[in-house]
Formats: structure tokens, C-alpha cells, sequence
């Protein structure tokens, strides 16, 4: 499959599928997850796996973007509090993907999906402190910069339903008193 060229509905379907069961795969067999699983669960022919995948580390990195793609959309569809807690929900529930992509030494470049993350979160930004959310002195780097870190939190520290309640809300509160 050539990079950027527009996929026909069947293709982007399939493509779908593929993600989906490779996802399933992966949380569940971890880095022994063969391809031929991801096939098998998708309904699809190996071969068809492999025109939109090339490597399994292909596969990875197209996990990655669609996981930061979702998330710059989850962004649009929620307030600043709901989306961290979104977003934190989504790091300890992902942990498989994450963890075999750290492991894989895939290095991927996804320059363009942050940058579009650091805008949506941006805006929400913006609409807690103009409804007085949020202080004004609250910038976007430090709210970048706590995401990453909660989201880093929930996904190596195993964080239960509880903890990533408490935590946010301690964070929530600074937020607004800054």
C-alpha cells in the first residue's frame, strides 16, 4: 500500500479490522502475538495483513497513531477535566499496546498527531479559564506536561479506578486555585 493514497471503503474497512483484532492480539499475547492471529481474528487473509502491513512493527506504529488520532478526537467531545480523566482512563487500559511498543524500539515519529493533541488540549485550555475552570496562569506546557505525566502514571504504576479518581481530583483542584 502506498503511504498517503486514499483507500478504497473495502480497504479502510479491512484496515479497521485489522487494528481492531490487533489490538485484542496484542493485549493478549503480548510481543509473542504473531500475525497470523491478527489475520485469523480480523477475518481476513494473512496477505491482506500483510498489503496494509508490511512488518510487525508497521502494525505497532499504526496502533500508536490511531490510539493519539482517537484521542485528539476524544478532545474535541469532552471538556479539559473530562478528557484528562479520559485520557488517563485510556493509559492504564492500553498498557499492552504501550508496553510493546516501548519494548519493540520501534521509534515512532508521530510529530503531527501531538501537535494536534497540544491544539485540542489547547482549546479546552482556553474554554475552562474563560468559564473560570481554570486560573488564568495555567499554561498549555504545564498542562501538557501533567497529562503526560498521569498518563505515565496510570500506565506503569497499574493505577485502579480509585487512584486515578483521587489523583485527579487533587490535580483538578490545583488547577483551578493556581
Amino acid at each position: 500500500m502506498v503511504e498517503g493514497s486514499p483507500l478504497r471503503a473495502d480497504a479502510q474497512r479491512n484496515r479497521a479490522r485489522i487494528l481492531d483484532a490487533a489490538e485484542a492480539v496484542f493485549a493478549e499475547f503480548g510481543t509473542r502475538a504473531s500475525t497470523e492471529e491478527v489475520a485469523r481474528r480480523a477475518g481476513l487473509a494473512i496477505g491482506t495483513v500483510f498489503r496494509h502491513f508490511p512488518t510487525k512493527d508497521d502494525l505497532l506504529t499504526a496502533i500508536m497513531k490511531r490510539l493519539l488520532a482517537q484521542l485528539v478526537e476524544d478532545a474535541g467531545e469532552r471538556d479539559l477535566f473530562a478528557f484528562f480523566g479520559h485520557a488517563v482512563a485510556q493509559a492504564a487500559a492500553k498498557k499492552a499496546a504501550v508496553d510493546l511498543l516501548a519494548g519493540s524500539g520501534i521509534d515512532i515519529r508521530v510529530p503531527d498527531a501531538l501537535g494536534h493533541l497540544s491544539d485540542a488540549v489547547g482549546r479546552l485550555l482556553t474554554q475552562a479559564q474563560d468559564a473560570g475552570a481554570v486560573a488564568a496562569s495555567v499554561r498549555l506546557p504545564e498542562v501538557m506536561a501533567l497529562l503526560a505525566s498521569l498518563c505515565q502514571g496510570a500506565l506503569h504504576g497499574g493505577w485502579d479506578d480509585h487512584l486515578q479518581a483521587r489523583t485527579l481530583a487533587v490535580v483538578f483542584a490545583g488547577l483551578k486555585g493556581c
